[in-house]
């Protein structure tokens, strides 16, 4: 029996993506830029998608979606576009607990000479909005927090961050505010957005997290938002990304999209009947401790750490192996370099200690796990924690 419980890593394709993809490259297989027939109608099956990817987070302009080879791509596109307007550096913020895709670009910068201010976080992983509001400065260009934290599974209170990014400031050069960004991936398709009554300026979506085809994306652009692109080209993407679109790709990514605003009343409430009910089946396990917010939480996101972890005997890692014997794929916050294991940055930055940042796991849930998965998940990880950890066993007998 085998089990998949990464599906905040990558998602199963789903079938109606895959006939979408295999219709164009037999049949739309023309580049959309062209002018005659068969160019016409790729561009037809790029615009579709665009609706669909529109109508998912309810943008009013399929124009403010712009296409980009994924998640990476668009957190790029939203950081570096914005900094590329400015001759001089200037200041940005971000939370402390970013995607690598954010967390990259911005050293980048600070390299070149812009000032950052990362918030740090309370043991949830949350950002206080105070901390936001008390950050600004006469010179702050752009805020960007992570909507769901992908390791910990909190959501963080983006309302509120962006209305207090995009207020005016007494003293600003900006009179309306500064443009906010969240990198929504592991978000989109999982809970309602609604870019009309969000205040963002900049969302970052991609295909390959709610059961489209890997290598797409796209950068929500708020009409009236100035960004200069990362490479220059033919000027597809209304500018925003040249070269030619990969259509078949893109219109998996529609269908995709498309289903998942269909579903998301029905799916929503199951994920969390089955999250919860994963929390409860593990809440006796001894030295198991839960990371994150329960109560503000991505639907299908279940994270620990092993309060036992020590990087050699015991780690995260080490759990994620002993569970793919077993059959079930789970995932780990501690990164491996070059041989050695090295704590989780989420972790510390919510206040962990080095040892248990060792200790991250993550198991995400997803269309196909059923109450039957996550009750044999459960027995299997108690089966393999104990065998790994014996004495912690007995000590609560």
């Amino acid at each position: 029996m085998q089990i998949y419980l990464d599906y905040s890593a990558t998602t199963p394709t789903r079938p109606e993506a895959i006939a979408a993809m295999q219709a164009v490259l037999t049949q739309e297989w023309g580049n959309p830029s062209s002018l005659h027939e068969w160019g016409n109608r790729a561009a037809m099956v790029l615009e579709e998608a665009r609706v669909k990817v529109a109508d998912l987070i309810n943008a009013a302009n399929p124009e403010s979606i712009i296409f980009t080879s994924g998640g990476t791509e668009a957190d790029n596109l939203a950081i570096m576009g914005v900094a590329r307007c400015y001759d001089v550096p200037q200041h940005l913020i971000i939370s402390s607990v970013e995607h690598s895709a954010i967390n990259e670009p911005v050293r980048l910068l600070e390299k070149w000479g812009w000032e950052v201010t990362r918030l740090d976080v309370d043991g949830k992983g949350s950002v206080n909005p105070l901390d936001l509001k008390a950050a600004l400065r006469h010179n702050t260009v752009l805020v960007s927090v992570i909507y769901g934290q992908s390791e910990v599974g909190t959501v963080q209170p983006i309302e509120e961050l962006g209305k207090i990014a995009r207020s005016p400031m007494v003293g600003r050069s900006l009179s309306h505010g500064v443009l906010f960004h969240t990198d929504a991936v592991q978000a989109v398709g999982r809970l309602p957005i609604d870019v009309q009554n969000l205040p963002v300026d900049l969302l970052s979506l991609s295909s390959h997290k709610l059961y489209g085809p890997l290598g797409a994306g796209a950068l929500y652009v708020r009409p009236g938002v100035e960004l200069l692109p990362l490479f220059g080209g033919g000027g597809q993407e209304m500018g925003l990304r040249s070269g030619t679109q990969a259509t078949p790709i893109i219109a998996g990514f529609g269908v995709a999209a498309e289903l998942a605003a269909q579903e998301l009343a029905s799916e929503t409430p199951r994920l969390i009947k089955l999250r919860d009910r994963l929390f409860a089946n593990l809440a006796d396990v001894p030295g198991l401790i839960p990371t994150g917010d329960r109560d503000r939480r991505l639907p299908h996101h279940v994270s620990f750490y092993l309060e036992q972890a020590d990087g050699e005997k015991l780690s995260g890692k080490t759990l994620v192996r002993q569970m793919n014997l077993a059959g079930i794929g789970i995932s780990a916050g501690a990164a491996c370099h070059s041989g050695k294991l090295s704590p989780s940055p989420i972790l510390l930055a919510m206040g962990y200690s080095q040892k248990a940042a060792l200790g991250g796991i993550r198991l995400t849930l997803g269309r196909d796990t059923t109450e039957a998965d996550i009750d044999w998940t459960a027995i299997v990880f108690k089966q393999v924690l104990q065998r790994l950890t014996p004495d912690l066993f007995l000590a609560t007998r």
